[in-house]
C-alpha cells in the first residue's frame, strides 16, 4: 500500500493483522474525529506539547502531552508517569469523553474487551520528525492493550520483534487509523519512520499520534 495522495484511511472498516493479538483498523476512529478536533485544542492549550529528554540527554523529536489521571513523561531522571505537567505543577487535563469511548471501542473490536485507559499520550509529529523504536514497559499492569489513534499526514508504523535487532514491519498510517497491540504482542518493539512532507486539508503539516495506556 502506497501513500499515493491519499489521507483518510483508505480501506475503512478493514482489519489488518499485525500478530496474534495485535492488529490495524482502518479508518476506525473517523467517525469520532469532529469530536476529537475541539477536545484535542483543549488539551493543547491546558498542556502544551513540548520536546522531552531522555536520560541519555538526547531530545526527542515529537513534541508530547497528556491527558488522563496519569502523564508519561521523560528527563534525565529517566521515564515515568505523573500525575502532574512537570512543567506547570498542574494535573493533567481530564481525558475527555470521545477519547475514552474511542480507545474502549478500538480496544473490543481488536479482541481486548474491558479496557479502560487512565493515560493519554499526545504526540506531536512534523515531517522530518521520527520515533526510535522501544517498549512500552512502563507500566504497572503489562495485562492492558496499548491503543494508538493516527490524525494527520501519514506516517510509516515500525512494528517490531522482542529484541529491538528484530526485522520489523512497515505499515503505512493514514488519518483515522487505530493500531491495538496486547497481549501476547504487548511488549513488541515499535517506533514511526521519519514522516515525509505532507499536508493534511484540517491538520495542516502535522501528524498527531494518541496513544492510550493503563499506567496505574
Amino acid at each position: 500500500m502506497l501513500f499515493d495522495d491519499l489521507f483518510d484511511s483508505p480501506q475503512p472498516g478493514h482489519r489488518e493483522a499485525l500478530g496474534p493479538q495485535a492488529c490495524v483498523l482502518r479508518g476506525h476512529a473517523l467517525d469520532d474525529v469532529p469530536r476529537l478536533l475541539p477536545a484535542l485544542q483543549d488539551i493543547q492549550r491546558a498542556a502544551p506539547a513540548k520536546q522531552l529528554v531522555t536520560p541519555g540527554g538526547r531530545t526527542m523529536s515529537i513534541a508530547m502531552s497528556n491527558c488522563g489521571t496519569l502523564g508519561w513523561t521523560s528527563s534525565r531522571d529517566g521515564y515515568r508517569y505523573t500525575a502532574r505537567d512537570p512543567a506547570t505543577g498542574q494535573p493533567w487535563p481530564p481525558m475527555p469523553a470521545v477519547f475514552l469511548e474511542l480507545a474502549r471501542s478500538a480496544a473490543a473490536e481488536a479482541g481486548h474487551p474491558d479496557f479502560t485507559p487512565d493515560a493519554c499520550l499526545v504526540n506531536r509529529y512534523e515531517p522530518g520528525t521520527r520515533l526510535s523504536l522501544h517498549q512500552d514497559r512502563d507500566e504497572h499492569d503489562l495485562g492492558h492493550p496499548i491503543v494508538s489513534v493516527s490524525l494527520g499526514i501519514p506516517a510509516v508504523f515500525l512494528f517490531g520483534g522482542f529484541q529491538r535487532e528484530d526485522a520489523t514491519q512497515k505499515v503505512p498510517l493514514f488519518h483515522g487509523d487505530v493500531v491495538v497491540w496486547g497481549g501476547v504482542d504487548r511488549l513488541r518493539f515499535h517506533g514511526v519512520q521519519p514522516v515525509k512532507e505532507a499536508e493534511h486539508p484540517v491538520l495542516g503539516r502535522l501528524r498527531i499520534n494518541l496513544t492510550f495506556r493503563r499506567a496505574g
